[in-house]
């Protein structure tokens, strides 16, 4: 789909575009190629992609993939995308909220894979929902806000590395990301984008028993980056265990959060699980 065929169905329609809902549709037929390319289909790949738009992307997947479940919250882009795919037996078309389809504890998206242009509002709390899943996907390819994916790859000891680096990193490693110039987006964007490429870990960094333990952790030492985390993790946990944890793990008393590696994170977790109630500095 190209920038005239964008602004002709937009004109004909008389569809005004919402930045609220961060409706920037990737037209660059490079970079779609690019991005699916980097998911690595094959015909028995079922892939969720989220906010379709006019559906450049989606006509690429169903090409590729056995299956493709698209979920469009704007009812008037879902118009479209019924007109141009219709009766296609490769194409399950949602109108939904995205949010609420990935909160749904009933979805298994094992094996499944994330192929999409993500609405740059919601991409982040998407990425965690289906990252911290149960059953997570195996690959996530997202389009996001280049801001986004540096703190995503982030490296310890860097201004990006935070919360979303670790909350991602729990399951998953980024092995490859790329820049796309805002150029190649109808509207054009405020800001740089790019595309990142999130590969399931073979083991996440702790089990399944610890995964909210090691998230309690990761945020109440994130929650005040200036501050040392023993001060901030102490308001939660006994000194004798906070102790142990940063000795196993190698963290000085004086460490801030922001110099800790995720490995860390996990051991620090193991000592700190299960979480006692808190208690008095």
């Amino acid at each position: 789909m190209t920038l005239t065929e964008i602004r002709r169905i937009l004109g004909e329609r008389q569809i005004q575009l919402t930045r609220s809902l961060g409706q920037n549709f990737l037209h660059d037929g490079n970079q779609l190629r690019r991005i699916a390319d980097a998911a690595h289909l094959t015909d028995a790949d079922r892939v969720l992609e989220i906010g379709p738009g006019l559906g450049p992307l989606t006509e690429i997947l169903v090409s590729r993939a056995a299956k493709v479940l698209a979920i469009e919250m704007d009812l008037r882009l879902v118009s479209v995308l019924q007109e141009r795919f219709p009766q296609d037996e490769r194409l399950e078309l949602l109108h939904a909220d995205a949010l609420d389809i990935v909160r749904d504890l009933s979805r298994n998206w094992t094996g499944w894979k994330l192929v999409s242009n993500l609405p740059y509002s919601v991409a982040s709390p998407i990425l965690v929902e289906l990252a911290l899943s149960a059953s997570p996907p195996a690959l996530m390819v997202a389009t996001l806000q280049l801001e986004v994916i540096n703190r995503i790859v982030a490296q310890p000891d860097s201004k990006d590395y935070g919360i979303l680096t670790l909350l991602l990193g729990l399951k998953f490693e980024a092995v490859e990301s790329f820049k796309i110039g805002r150029e190649c987006f109808f509207p054009v964007p405020d800001v740089d984008s790019g595309c990142v490429v999130l590969k399931l870990r073979p083991a996440p960094l702790v089990g399944a028993a610890l995964e909210n333990a090691f998230v309690r952790v990761v945020k109440t030492a994130f929650s005040q980056r200036r501050k040392m985390m023993l001060k901030l993790l102490k308001q939660h946990w006994p000194m004798d265990r906070l102790d142990l944890g940063f000795a196993a793990a190698g963290i000085s008393a004086q460490e801030r959060a922001e110099k800790v590696s995720p490995r860390q994170f996990a051991i620090l977790t193991e000592y700190l699980h299960p979480a006692p109630a808190p208690v008095s500095e």
